[in-house]
């Protein structure tokens, strides 16, 4: 008999029930709100092996495709072979260094006796309390915090997969789906993620869900404008610009920023709570590079520095005596464990770690449990352990024609040479940006005082193995800063700081954004940075 299998959790398949029956007997969450009649469209699951032994796809499931589909549907109709799913929805560590008092608290939102103040505006009568809530929207990772405004404190941090991947894993893929038929599918995704988590958090926190008063969102221009429901077709077209900042640069708007109310975007809060979406700076490079240049305070220093934005989509900005520049490097979802055979995000399970001991591999998981797969910062040890050993070289090949690296082969985890070349590509896309921007301002590795790696991912990198593959540009790494997540921190102060809000807007006004693509030494250098070797500057 076959068996269902769910992050190494097993259970005989039993011919007539559906996958949301079954995952509710292993005790894995799968959200629902529907009463499995499919209109909800939450229970979304990935059938990676096995969808020969479901039933045929519904009606309700007419805008998911292969190997989505939606669990209270699906019924198993064979069970002669094992069924292997994951959930979209999964709870992911948590990286973010956001938590104590904000160096300025003074909100939009303000108490005015017995009133509750948007920029001078009764919205409401107090209840007792004022929230916010600040999210960073990521291609493949949503993190959000709910704050309280009275003293700029965070109530909770929640940390999950972006339940869009239905819809591609990268954002043009997601431009392309939400120009098809089922537009608006991608925002109502992550609407009702957000919601189910809000309930959640009132009800345990006992919150009224009206006295939340803002959400500040940020995210790169199409995750940002997907979640407003605004059309993203321009954003996937040359010159590759979102249609706010298509009007601002026509006159036509003050701002990149958008704002809307609660109730007309379907958020659980306040109907009068304002959702704000932070500015851009320009093309792919969004709110969420925007918000981490204000959690760096980037405006303020002095020396040539860089940041770096670690994901889906790479960003690199550098400052150097008043000038800023930025470019976006669509890396993909590999470092993110999208297209990887054992590749996953860091939740619980994902190897984090990966070193040798005595010429063997030896590795840490996430939560010190049995593995489940290879997150970003493991597989960047992976393949630097590799390259030590003699297994791979440069190009990425295996040593005597293996297909396969074995990382924790009790647990059939490998590396894949079809993983090697899709990380070399995300390596090269992420190398590249930061080695030409160098170029572009005629700096050199030596002359950056600060280099700031920001992003969840690169929390855990270890920044010599990721300079010996070409990942990062050999600087020193005493120069090399990991901030974690601070678009999230970014979102925050945007949040908690009406000043540095507006300050913000002024200032990415003053990026100019590079086309990487149109600089003459791109394909050599993109070329180049496939190699996992150190990047030449």
């Amino acid at each position: 008999m076959g068996q269902l299998i769910h992050a190494g959790r097993r259970q005989p398949l039993l011919p007539g029930r559906t996958l949301f029956e079954q995952t509710d007997e292993l005790a894995t969450v799968v959200p629902a709100s529907c009463r499995f009649s499919g209109r909800c469209r939450e229970c979304v699951v990935a059938v990676s092996t096995g969808a020969e032994s479901l039933s045929p796809p519904t009606e309700a499931e007419a805008f998911l495709k292969p190997p989505y589909r939606l669990a209270c549907q699906a019924r198993v109709e064979r069970a002669d072979a094992d069924v292997e799913i994951a959930v979209l929805r999964r709870r992911l560590q948590i990286v973010t260094t956001s938590a104590g008092a904000p160096d300025e608290l003074e909100p939009p939102v303000a108490r005015v006796a017995d009133e509750v103040r948007y920029e001078g505006e009764r919205i409401d009568g107090y209840r007792g309390g004022m929230y916010g809530v600040a999210m960073d929207l990521g291609t493949t990772t949503i993190v959000f915090e709910l704050v309280d405004l009275e003293s700029g404190l965070t109530v909770e941090t929640v940390a999950m997969e972006n339940p869009q991947r239905f819809g591609g894993s990268d954002v043009i893929s997601r431009i392309a789906y939400d120009g098809g038929p089922y537009r608006g599918e991608l925002r109502n995704a992550v609407r009702r993620a957000l919601n189910h988590e809000l309930r959640r958090i009132y009800a345990e926190r006992g919150i009224p869900r009206q006295a939340v008063y803002e959400v500040v969102v940020v995210g790169n221009a199409t995750m940002r404008d997907l979640f407003f429901g605004l059309d993203v077709t321009s954003i996937g077209l040359r010159p590759f610009r979102s249609l706010t900042e298509l009007e601002f640069r026509a006159g036509r708007r003050p701002t990149t920023a958008i704002t809307a109310l609660a109730h007309e975007m379907g958020v659980l809060a306040n109907p009068q709570a304002r959702v704000y979406g932070g500015p851009l700076i320009g093309c792919h490079v969004g709110a969420d590079v925007a918000a981490d240049l204000l959690a760096v305070r980037f405006e303020d220093m002095d020396g040539p520095v860089m940041l770096v934005d670690v994901g889906t989509n790479s960003e690199v900005v550098i400052g150097h005596e008043g000038r800023f520049v930025a470019a976006s490097s669509p890396a993909g979802p590999a470092f993110e464990g999208g297209l990887i055979r054992h590749g996953m995000q860091a939740a619980e399970g994902a190897i984090q770690a990966v070193w040798t001991t005595d010429g063997t591999i030896a590795w840490q998981t996430i939560g010190d449990v049995e593995p489940e797969g290879i997150c970003g910062s493991g597989l960047v040890d992976a393949l630097a352990v590799a390259r030590r050993l003699g297994w791979m070289d440069h190009d990425g090949r295996f040593d005597g024609g293996l297909r396969e690296l074995p990382i924790a082969p009790e647990f059939g985890i490998v590396l894949t040479r079809s993983d090697t070349s899709q990380l070399a590509q995300a390596k090269a896309a992420n190398a590249s940006g930061q080695a030409m921007l160098l170029e572009r301002l005629g700096l050199g590795t030596g002359d950056l005082e600060a280099i700031y790696l920001a992003g969840g991912f690169a929390q855990y990198l270890d920044v010599g193995n990721a300079i010996d593959i070409g990942f990062m540009i050999p600087a020193p790494e005493e120069r090399i800063h990991k901030v974690g997540n601070a678009s999230l921190r970014g979102a925050r102060a945007m949040l908690l700081s009406s000043r540095r809000r507006s300050a913000l807007d002024r200032f990415v006004r003053r990026v100019e954004h590079v086309e990487l693509e149109e600089m003459p030494s791109f394909f050599d250098r993109f070329v180049d940075g496939c190699r996992f070797t150190p990047i030449a500057v």
